[in-house]
C-alpha cells in the first residue's frame, strides 16, 4: 500500500508534470475578498468562481476573506426586491463561495500574501463601501480602505472587476482603472454611470471591452469590467482571465 506521504508527493508530481500546476507549498498567495453570496446584495458569484478557477490555473493559492459585518440588506434573486426583515452576515454569505474556508477581512495583511483580488457584484457598493447609496461621496468598509492602502504602500498588486475597481478609485488617488465603456450603441454597457463617478473621484478611467483589462504599472492596479458588461458567461470568464494573468506577472518572484 502506497503511503499517505508518498500518495501526495505523487499526486503534486503528477499535477505539475500533466497541467502545470505548481505545489501549493511554493505557489504565490493571493487573497480573494468576498462581499457576501450573490450579484443584488454580495459578491457577482461566476466572476468569483472565475477569479478562483483563473487563479490555480496560474499556479497560486487563493485565501479567501470577507468583512465580518451585516449585508446592508437582503434582495430576492428571483423577485430582483428587498426582502423584508431579513439579515445575513457578509462573512457567513461569503463563505459559501469559498466552501466554508473564509476567513474575517480584519486578518488580511500584505506582508501574508502575494497579491489581493476584489472581484464584483452588488455587494462591493452595498457592504464593501455604500458607493450603491451614496455614489462619489461614499464611503469604504475601514477594513476595506486598511487593505487597499496597506497594499498599495506594500507594492503588492491588486485586482478588482466589475464595480469593485471603484473601491480603487476613492482609496488610492489618480488610479488608473476601468469600469467598462460608456454607451456605445450596443446597450450592453448599462452601469456606464460609474465612471462619471470615478472620475469625480479623481481616477483616470480607460475605456476596456469586457475580454481587456486595464493596467496602472505605477500603483500596480490591475481592472476589468466583467459584469459591468451585459455579456455571456464565458466572455466574463475569458476578461476575468487576462486581468489574472496580467496580475500575475506583476507578482515579484
Amino acid at each position: 500500500m502506497i503511503s499517505a506521504m508518498f500518495a501526495k508527493r505523487l499526486d503534486a508530481g503528477y499535477r505539475v508534470a500533466c497541467y502545470g500546476i505548481k505545489s501549493m507549498s511554493s505557489s504565490p498567495k493571493v487573497a480573494v475578498v468576498l462581499s457576501g453570496s450573490g450579484v443584488y446584495d454580495g459578491t457577482e458569484i461566476h466572476e468569483a468562481c472565475a477569479t478562483l478557477s483563473h487563479l490555480t490555473r496560474e499556479g497560486a493559492e487563493p485565501i479567501c476573506y470577507a468583512p465580518d459585518v451585516k449585508q446592508m440588506h437582503v434582495v430576492d434573486h428571483v423577485k430582483g426586491v428587498q426582502s423584508e426583515g431579513e439579515n445575513r452576515n457578509v462573512m457567513v454569505e461569503s463563505a459559501r463561495i469559498a466552501r466554508g474556508n473564509i476567513k474575517p477581512l480584519s486578518e488580511l495583511k500584505a506582508a501574508n500574501v502575494d497579491a489581493v483580488v476584489f472581484p464584483g457584484g452588488f455587494g462591493a457598493a452595498k457592504n464593501l463601501s455604500d458607493f450603491a447609496v451614496n455614489g462619489d461621496s461614499c464611503k469604504l468598509n475601514s477594513e476595506v480602505n486598511h487593505v487597499l492602502k496597506d497594499f498599495h504602500s506594500a507594492k503588492k498588486p491588486i485586482a478588482l472587476c466589475c464595480i469593485a475597481p471603484i473601491l480603487a478609485a476613492k482609496a488610492i488617488p489618480g488610479v488608473t482603472i476601468t469600469l467598462g465603456k460608456t454607451d456605445d450603441g450596443s446597450g450592453k454597457w448599462p452601469h456606464a454611470g460609474a465612471i462619471e463617478a470615478a472620475t469625480k473621484m479623481g481616477a483616470k478611467v480607460e475605456m476596456k471591452h469586457v475580454n481587456e483589462a486595464s493596467v496602472d504599472k505605477k500603483n500596480l492596479i490591475v481592472t476589468s469590467p466583467a459584469f459591468m458588461y451585459d455579456g455571456k458567461f464565458h466572455e466574463v470568464y475569458d476578461g476575468i482571465g487576462v486581468m489574472i494573468k496580467t496580475l500575475m506577472g506583476l507578482i515579484k518572484k
